[in-house]
């Protein structure tokens, strides 16, 4: 459904406040891990949520903005760190120091309705500027705010709740870990039912560091394309792509029989979009080209020994790389194993060789190009299900792609159906070849038997 406003969208904001945490707080300084502080964390995360007027018994009546004001202060006694301001020291390297200042935190009314908004409440979101205000000078990794709230009421008696989060302090899963504690704050709950730990050592480097593994997503040997830069220099488009049980359907019916039954949903959208993004930019057939994949080592599967409660970032994204060529003229089964091998060099060895890494380099940057693409799964992290008390969101989840990183988020469409959106941003001039890419990949012939290269070389030859 499209947006059905018939006038400007316009929110009313209150004059930003800092929220403190509701008790005193230790007051010292906690050091990030070296797979927190690492360079390409080193930014802000907007994350954002849309929900109905449909309070629960207890809410009903009451005002979300004043309900989740005090429930933060109340969560941030727990949280501490995240009321802290960054530093950085000797090699680059960060820590928090807790002084209890607070997180920024603003109220609003907008004068629009969920329905109004149709379609706006997918990522990326046309509204994100009104509905998390940028407040002038709180967006600096370094003595800032390490997360800025925005609470904004509709007039239809829903509300929008948007965050920016300083990503060095947290993934996903611990970001979500946050966020449910404001919540059982908010059913009355004393403390957390999981405790927060911090704990960040566990993955630090080694002494002395030794990096054992070959990282991609870290290498710089290919000068020939560090010239693209960080910083876009060209007008970018930024939309939504939904995928739902006919369109997956139709990604698989592309794969080879050996595939089909041992291809993850992961696999096979990381794939599609990779080649898809790889044939819109029109790079030489030569040119280097890789999809990294995030892969977070918490749980039994990585014997990393992360307690329940670590909030921290616990991840790390190995890279898959192929010719460009090679990528975009074979089927799509040939990317589908480069994904495969990509996820399966994840291992305990692999993330502290990142570590090592990070220590040994000064934190030093992800490889990036317009070649380079990162994705980011984010349909468990449990934030498409956060219910503050008025029910689960329409949508919730990153508020849209971050530059080269596009998220896989849950989402479902107004007739019920449930599906992944996933916003890209890319130049404007190669947008429009993007999606007739991914529409040939829906609607076109079959070519899962077409092979012309088997990916049996190395991730990459540089």
């Amino acid at each position: 459904m499209a947006s059905k406003l018939g006038q400007v969208f316009s929110v009313k904001r209150q004059s930003p406040e800092l929220i403190v945490p509701a008790r005193p707080t230790p007051r010292e300084v906690k050091q990030l891990s070296d797979i927190d502080d690492q360079e390409s964390l080193r930014f802000q995360v907007p994350v954002i949520f849309f929900y109905k007027n449909d309070p629960s018994p207890t809410m009903k009546g009451r005002d979300p903005v004043k309900v989740i004001r005090e429930a933060i202060g109340r969560a941030l006694v727990f949280y501490y760190p995240l009321a802290g301001r960054l530093r950085e020291g000797l090699n680059r390297k960060l820590t928090v120091d807790c002084t209890g200042e607070g997180v920024l935190f603003i109220e609003a009314d907008a004068n629009s309705t969920l329905e109004m908004l149709g379609d706006a409440i997918e990522p990326p979101c046309p509204y994100l500027g009104d509905l998390l205000y940028n407040v002038p000078g709180s967006d600096a990794i370094l003595g800032c705010p390490l997360m800025l709230i925005q609470v904004t009421r509709l007039i239809c008696g829903g509300f929008i709740f948007a965050l920016r989060l300083n990503h060095t302090m947290c993934d996903a899963p611990g970001l979500f870990q946050f966020l449910k504690t404001i919540k059982e704050m908010i059913c009355g709950a004393d403390q957390p039912s999981l405790m927060p730990v911090w704990q960040r050592k566990i993955l630090n480097a080694r002494a002395p560091p030794q990096v054992s593994r070959f990282h991609h997503e870290y290498n710089t040997t290919d000068i020939d394309n560090l010239n693209d830069g960080v910083v876009p220099t060209v007008p970018m488009d930024h939309k939504p792509f939904y995928f739902g049980p006919k369109e997956i359907s139709a990604l698989r019916n592309h794969l080879p029989l050996h595939l089909i039954n041992n291809c993850s949903l992961f696999d096979l959208l990381t794939a599609c979009l990779w080649r898809c993004r790889t044939a819109a930019l029109e790079l030489d057939s030569h040119e280097n080209v890789r999809v990294s994949c995030l892969v977070n080592v918490r749980g039994k599967r990585f014997n990393m020994q992360l307690p329940p409660g670590y909030y921290g970032n616990a991840f790390a994204y190995p890279a898959a790389c192929s010719k460009a060529g090679l990528l975009t003229k074979n089927p799509l089964g040939y990317a589908v194993e480069l994904v495969k091998q990509a996820k399966a060099q994840m291992s305990e060895e692999y993330i502290k060789s990142v570590a090592d890494l990070m220590v040994i380099t000064g934190r030093r940057s992800k490889y990036v190009t317009k070649g380079n693409f990162i994705v980011s799964d984010n349909t468990r992290s449990g934030l498409a299900e956060l219910d503050l008390g008025w029910g689960q969101p329409l949508y919730g989840g990153p508020a849209g792609a971050v530059s080269l990183i596009s998220f896989y988020m849950k989402y479902q469409k107004s007739e019920g159906e449930n599906g992944i959106v996933v916003p890209i941003c890319l130049p404007l001039s190669a947008m429009k070849r993007f999606e007739e890419e991914i529409k040939k990949m829906i609607q076109g012939p079959i070519t899962k038997n077409l092979h012309i290269k088997k990916p049996n070389e190395p991730l990459c030859k540089l």
